[in-house]
């Protein structure tokens, strides 16, 4: 039986000459800034560049941004859709295929882009950093307000996660700090000396036999489970809940158990895949931003800086190396810690 790759396939693909091993050197009069620094910006052909990189830094950069062209119709001189579009596949396979060597074995590649090519960067993704190892499609509200120019405005882009091995980046990937309104939550009605918490629903779905115990409230009353429902742990472990101050009956200690979680006690919280703009920023605030440095020359899709902090927090601690390969204008690649 002949077994087959799935994999997308386009006009050129691995017809792309092999690049040979390149060294990254110090000339100083081509060079700016001190020269014993830690980080590196490199100006020139980012494929190059990359090469360059390895020699040095395979295997040990924690956390990669990219921000490569969209493929909108402007990216190329060739504007034959086939063309450019394969194009474009050659160009990013080659750098992700750098790219992963780059990355250390808990790293992660973080790739911003539009629906233009999303879906056919995310098999390509697949075949150089295997399906294994996908994290996530993180959607990013780009926009306040639709485009009413558009069929359908677009609000949001895309940032696809790869890990170079899943299994060491979901253990080291951070949480993120709780917003304002989010600790606003946390009250302290019973004045607990820990401080402000939350309560939650101490009931979970399904049929436990071991969880299907009596409850009785500090004010005497018996609870069961709701129907369909068990409690979230077995009795032994409610008992300690309930002894250490835990345990919520509401203010007249008739109510249904609820558990409580402190705000002193939580370091910051997971992660979703919705990024709102009120949370990350916004293509307009981040074009203020750019205007701030060089109000002459402000592109159409920069990135704001709350983003790219968000994606440092999950992704990155003081201390690990962060690169980006498509600075800018695609032909610049930089070295930085963190």
């Amino acid at each position: 039986m002949t077994h087959q790759k799935l994999e997308l396939t386009w006009l050129g693909k691995g017809d792309q000459p092999r690049l040979e091993p390149r060294l990254l050197l110090l000339e100083p009069e081509h060079c700016h800034g001190d020269p014993n620094a830690e980080n590196i910006l490199i100006h020139g052909d980012n494929l190059l560049a990359l090469k360059a990189l390895e020699q040095q830094y395979t295997g040990k950069v924690k956390c990669i941004y990219i921000d490569p062209p969209y493929n909108t119709g402007s990216a190329f001189t060739h504007y034959d859709d086939m063309v450019e579009h394969s194009l474009w596949l050659t160009l990013i396979k080659q750098r992700l295929e750098i790219l992963r060597r780059l990355l250390s074995p808990d790293g992660s590649i973080w790739i911003s882009i539009d629906d233009n090519e999303c879906h056919y960067l995310k098999v390509v993704c697949d075949e150089v950093f295997g399906r294994r190892n996908f994290v996530a499609n993180v959607i990013w509200q780009k926009r306040t307000s639709p485009d009413f120019r558009a069929t359908l405005g677009a609000g949001h882009d895309h940032i696809l996660v790869f890990a170079r091995e899943f299994e060491k980046f979901s253990q080291t990937i951070n949480n993120i700090p709780k917003t304002t309104d989010q600790i606003s939550k946390f009250k302290n009605p019973d004045n607990d000396k820990r401080g402000p918490w939350v309560s939650s629903d101490y009931s979970a779905q399904g049929y436990r036999p071991n969880q299907m115990y009596k409850i009785i409230s500090s004010s005497g009353k018996e609870h069961y489970p709701p129907k369909g429902s068990c409690w979230k742990n077995v009795e032994e472990v409610f008992l300690k809940l309930k002894t250490d101050g835990r345990i919520w009956f509401g203010k007249d200690g008739n109510g249904v158990p609820r558990r409580k979680t402190f705000l002193s006690e939580q370091e910051g919280q997971v992660s979703w895949t919705w990024w709102p703009h009120n949370e990350v920023g916004h293509t307009q605030e981040a074009k203020q931003e750019v205007k701030e440095i060089n109000e002459d020359d402000v592109f159409a899709t920069p990135k704001p800086e709350r983003l790219i902090q968000r994606i440092l927090t999950l992704a990155s601690k003081p201390g690990d190396l962060i690169l980006d390969s498509f600075l800018g204008s695609g032909t610049t690649a930089a070295v930085a810690h963190k």
